[in-house]
């Protein structure tokens, strides 16, 4: 006797239950961005009627300057809305080389330039053009999230350079070399870091190339995003002008969302070796293909128009930093040592691991901190362990100034509480 017809199937044959989706093994074997996971349970909690305050994202508060805007606008009414080349129009091209020589040291030509929709593509196209199962990429920890998650996507596999606190939060030259193996294809350097705000000066990023230089398959991914939010006179290096004799397996990661304040508008790009350049641009033409139109042109007056208002911005993020690092460092239990650039604060919290809650219940992680932040102070950080160092957390402060200290006041209540 035969089973009768499911008579809950559609007529298309497809079941009007759940379907059964198999997801391929590149999505299984990675998680969703921890701090985009964050950001977006904050504005959960908002929408709520929750007043929880976001120092979770990476992301400017300053509006994003007028002769940008405006050249936006001009390029809708001049009918700049069409398809462009796939990996960007020559007249930003000229412009990136243009800004390569003028500020970095760095000379290339346009045939060298990859421009993408956010600093996140560029770096997904090269890593999924040259790595492959059985590859390996050095990535310094802590580390930018996307860094780790990119590789395996890509099907390689991350090793992680530990780089404590006791380290500066910084690679050093010795974990460098004994990490690096036959089967490493780049070493990831970013300077100032996303999340801990340190920089490599040019003798250190110089040490590094030095243990790079004699592993010819080796290439280097040098992640410069935050290279104009710096403090304190730290200066800003880059590995390409640096050593360029190396020129040939150096990608430059750049872009115009944090110096800019242009997150949104979604234009990186990067200095590569031509043939590199040429794979990514294949790979990019079967994804998003090219870039947005109008945001390239807005890219091209930023890049070529003026810059005073970065000092300006400079001015108020140091201004807040200072306010963070005395706020962080008066807590019992809690150490931040100052970052060099960038927006974020990277603090220590060993000294609060075993402590509990009024409820009773202890913190034995820096997740359960970051839990006990948002319920109990409305405060949305980032715990360490999302970028590879516990225990710790990530503070942005690209907050407007009322508001960081609302934060930080909060923060202090909880870590009080904590017995």
């Amino acid at each position: 006797m035969t089973d009768a017809p499911d008579k809950s199937a559609s007529s298309s044959g497809a079941p009007s239950g759940d379907l059964a989706i198999s997801f391929a093994d590149r999505v299984n074997r990675i998680a969703p961005s921890p701090t985009v996971a964050i950001s977006s349970l904050a504005l959960d909690l908002r929408a709520a009627g929750r007043d929880v305050i976001g120092l979770a994202t990476g992301e400017p508060d300053f509006d994003t300057p007028p002769h940008v805007t405006e050249a936006a606008i001009r390029a809708i009414h001049d009918g700049h809305t069409k398809y462009t080349q796939v990996d960007g129009i020559p007249e930003l091209k000229a412009a990136i080389v243009a800004k390569f020589a003028r500020e970095n040291g760095i000379t290339v030509t346009p045939e060298n330039i990859s421009i993408g929709t956010g600093g996140k593509q560029v770096l997904f196209n090269a890593l999924m053009a040259t790595v492959q199962a059985g590859d390996e990429v050095v990535i310094p920890a802590p580390y930018w999230v996307s860094f780790a998650g990119i590789v395996e996507v890509a099907g390689g596999t991350p090793v992680y350079v530990q780089a404590g606190f006791a380290d500066g939060l910084k690679m050093t030259p010795d974990r460098l070399a004994a990490a690096i193996t036959p089967r490493t294809r780049w070493v990831i350097v970013n300077s100032p870091s996303n999340p801990t705000g340190m920089g490599y000066s040019a003798d250190e990023l110089r040490a590094l190339a030095d243990v790079i230089r004699p592993h010819r398959q080796v290439m280097v991914l040098s992640d410069d995003l935050y290279e104009h939010l710096v403090y304190d006179g730290f200066e800003f290096s880059t590995l390409a002008a640096l050593a360029p004799d190396m020129a040939d397996r150096i990608m430059t990661l750049n872009g115009v969302s944090k110096s800019y304040c242009m997150t949104g508008w979604r234009i990186g790009f990067a200095a590569a070796p031509a043939p590199l350049v040429k794979a990514m641009a294949k790979l990019q033409s079967q994804s998003t293909s090219c870039p947005n139109s109008i945001a390239q042109h807005a890219a091209i007056a930023a890049l070529d128009g003026p810059t005073d208002f970065i000092a300006r911005n400079n001015a108020a993020f140091a201004r807040r930093r200072a306010r963070v690092l005395a706020a962080l460092n008066a807590m019992e239990g809690v150490t931040c040592p100052a970052p060099d650039g960038a927006f974020y604060a990277f603090a220590d919290i060993l000294g609060l691991i075993g402590k509990a809650r009024p409820d009773g219940r202890v913190i034995e992680t820096d997740s359960d901190f970051a839990a006990a932040l948002l319920e109990l102070g409305d405060v949305a950080i980032v715990p360490g362990v999302a970028f590879g160092l516990s225990p710790a957390f990530r503070l942005s402060f690209a907050a407007a100034d009322d508001t960081l200290d609302t934060a930080l006041t909060r923060i202090a209540s909880v870590v009080e509480t904590l017995r």
